[in-house]
């Protein structure tokens, strides 16, 4: 479908909101070998990750993962669309952002339980066409009380156009008071799809990126982002996160550096990632 068909479809949202209230409920354990799997990709100690001690925020995306056949895939190579999610007929799918509370710790080698719910459907129009916004509601269960609680929210939208204009460099951003260099390789991109189970073809097909959803090179996962910001503001702050929000501002291309800024805020950081000409990519806040 081109992007002019695209911008020509009709969002039919009174049937899309049909999906708000479904349900799905799954079981896991977290794993301590995942973790170090993760933490190998990271570079991190593996030997910080035993049975028993606490799970970095937002690790839990490395848990919980759906295995479908490839005949209930999508073309983008994630879950077809009408199962759980409603079937936006827009082609780009990807994480928006989300916004977790943090109610007692996930431990490793411990058994969790997840509830997700669609939560929220909503059609807008952006400079680019449509934009449908899906929110999900996610609640993990550990020993039976809640411990997590993180609105995750998914935007569909027209493919990119080539040399589209991006975000205008923010003015108003907090002074950093710590700063960190990160560039994504495309094994770290291979691993962390590996790791969550992400067959989002962004991550990892070069041409399916080009010919279908418009970008120049492979997508960095906004979630490992989000995770990285995340373990930013864990080491800075002198007790465990309580609150985090993150907002994806602009794709980061695999070959575009980033840096992560923290700024010292009461009982917490503004974090952002930013491109080499100070564009942010994500942005996040986190309290403690």
């Amino acid at each position: 479908m081109s992007m002019q068909e695209q911008n020509d479809v009709n969002i039919d949202l009174d049937h899309l909101r049909t999906w708000i209230g479904k349900v799905t409920e799954a079981e896991d354990v977290i794993s301590v070998r995942h973790a170090r799997l993760m933490a190998a990709s990271l570079g991190l100690p593996q030997s910080d990750f035993v049975a028993g001690a606490q799970l970095p925020p937002l690790w839990h995306w490395l848990y919980f993962l759906e295995g479908l056949p490839p005949s209930e895939l999508g073309r983008d190579g994630h879950p077809a669309r009408g199962g759980f999610l409603p079937p936006v007929p827009l082609a780009n799918r990807m994480w928006a952002g989300g916004n977790l509370e943090f109610l007692q710790p996930l431990l490793l080698g411990s058994t969790v339980r997840k509830r997700s719910y669609v939560k929220s459907v909503d059609h807008k129009q952006g400079r680019s066409g449509h934009l449908v916004f899906v929110t999900v509601r996610h609640e993990l269960y550990y020993c039976g009380e809640l411990a997590v609680v993180e609105d995750h929210d998914i935007v569909y939208k027209p493919p990119t156009r080539p040399g589209a204009a991006r975000p205008t460099v923010p003015v108003d951003l907090p002074k950093p008071t710590h700063s960190e260099t990160f560039e994504a390789t495309s094994t770290l991109l291979f691993r962390y799809s590996a790791l969550t189970f992400n067959g989002h073809r962004i991550h990892y097909d070069q041409d399916y990126c080009r010919e279908v959803e418009g970008y120049s090179n492979l997508v960095v996962h906004g979630p490992l982002q989000a995770t990285l910001l995340a373990g930013l503001a864990q080491r800075l702050a002198p007790t465990p996160i309580k609150h985090f929000r993150y907002r994806g501002v602009q794709p980061n291309l695999l070959g575009t550096p980033l840096v992560f800024h923290a700024s010292q805020q009461e009982q917490g950081f503004s974090l952002w990632s930013a491109m080499p000409d100070g564009a942010q990519s994500m942005q996040a806040e986190a309290t403690y």
